[in-house]
């Protein structure tokens, strides 16, 4: 079987707005003080009446002891504790359930926001790391085929407090021993959770810029924990890229041809496959970052051998040692068509792709018993 040949491009506009709810009005979150930068935090606090040199106690206890309870704050006084707490640290996210696999070590919670909206992290402890997975809109409008998040549609985008509070939430959880292993830090970010990262380019890039600043006016981590995914926008792969921040970039591509892309994911009738490999390739070049090309292996869909053999030679075109990918078997959503690939297809998908040597590594699939796939239990509640 030969590979289709590419199909016509849309032309592609000069900006796009994927961040525009088509739910109706969502509330605005009300202002935290992760939302300020290090001299709006100043301003803040002494808005409040208090001393200035309480933002770098409030930053300390927030971004290094992971709290906002000003019951924990022992360094204020009490009165300045409730003052500050209840003018910058509102409620941002409720837990509304929580579920548990692989003994413990994986946790998905689903949080519901101060005006209704639900989003869903993943929190993971393997043996050397621990990774949460971040969710940066409430539902998602770009509305790939086989994505439980898609389906919601877009609901509206995240702050970046409420980014920052899964970071916090799940570093607290660590910190506290309430996983398997004892105490430990969180290591690693993936913004692979609901919604399309850089359709929200500014609160994305405010919390990376909070993951990586140092204590106490961040978490301290290093941006090459951090991984921002993308279906492909690629004038914002290639804002990214000039932003001098080496996280990691991986784009969700999932086809290595247009016109089953298409099908998969719309947006690439606005850039095509072959565009958005040129973004990605020009991200290495530019920070020397490996990008990780992600591809949910899809039972009859795009799981062909020939398809393997296509991708290889595409990433290959644009050099050697610059990729990394990730193959996925899909999580199947309940109620859709789409389901994971047959092992044996999936062994020969990699195989190929080895043949061409491109590394390759199929991404653990854990939470699968608790519904996995992000989106699925906001839209157990949605839909």
């Amino acid at each position: 079987m030969t590979a289709p040949t590419e199909a016509p491009r849309v032309p592609n506009p000069v900006a796009l707005d994927f961040s525009t709810s088509r739910r109706g009005p969502r509330g605005k979150p009300p202002r935290h003080y992760v939302d300020l930068t290090p001299e709006q935090r100043l301003v803040a606090v002494t808005d409040l009446g208090e001393p200035a040199y309480r933002a770098k106690q409030l930053a300390t206890h927030y971004f290094t002891h992971l709290t906002a309870d000003p019951a924990a704050m022992t360094d204020l006084p009490k009165a300045s504790r409730d003052v500050l707490v209840a003018g910058l640290f509102p409620p941002l996210l409720t837990a509304a359930r929580t579920l548990q696999a692989d003994a413990g070590t994986t946790v998905k919670t689903l949080w519901h926001l101060f005006d209704g909206a639900k989003v869903e992290s993943v929190l993971m402890r393997y043996k050397h790391r621990s990774t949460l997975c971040v969710s940066s809109q409430a539902g998602c409008g770009l509305a790939c085929s086989f994505c439980a998040t898609g389906r919601l549609g877009l609901i509206r985008n995240l702050s970046t407090a409420e980014i920052v509070e899964q970071v916090r939430s799940a570093g607290r959880s660590l910190a506290d021993g309430e996983l398997p292993g004892g105490p430990t830090r969180l290591s690693n970010v993936v913004f692979m959770g609901m919604g399309e990262p850089l359709a929200n380019y500014k609160s994305v890039l405010e919390t990376v810029r909070r993951l990586i600043a140092p204590n106490p006016d961040g978490f301290g981590m290093s941006a090459r924990n951090i991984t921002v995914s993308t279906v492909g926008l690629v004038p914002a792969i290639e804002k990214l890229t000039n932003e001098g921040i080496p996280v990691t970039l991986a784009v969700s591509l999932h086809a290595p041809d247009d016109e089953l892309r298409d099908e998969l994911v719309p947006v690439n009738t606005r850039w095509s496959v072959d565009q958005t490999i040129d973004a990605a390739y020009h991200y290495f070049e530019v920070t020397g970052r490996r990008v990780s090309i992600e591809y949910a292996l899809i039972r009859n869909i795009n799981d062909q051998g020939w398809r393997a053999d296509l991708l290889g030679e595409k990433l290959n075109a644009r050099g050697k040692g610059w990729v990394h990918c990730n193959p996925i078997p899909l999580n199947p959503v309940p109620g859709s068509k789409w389901t994971a690939s047959d092992p044996e297809v999936e062994d020969e998908f990699v195989a190929r792709l080895r043949a061409h040597g491109i590394p390759t590594t199929i991404r653990d699939t854990r939470g699968s018993d608790i519904d996995g796939a992000c989106g699925q239990l906001a839209a157990e509640e949605e839909l």
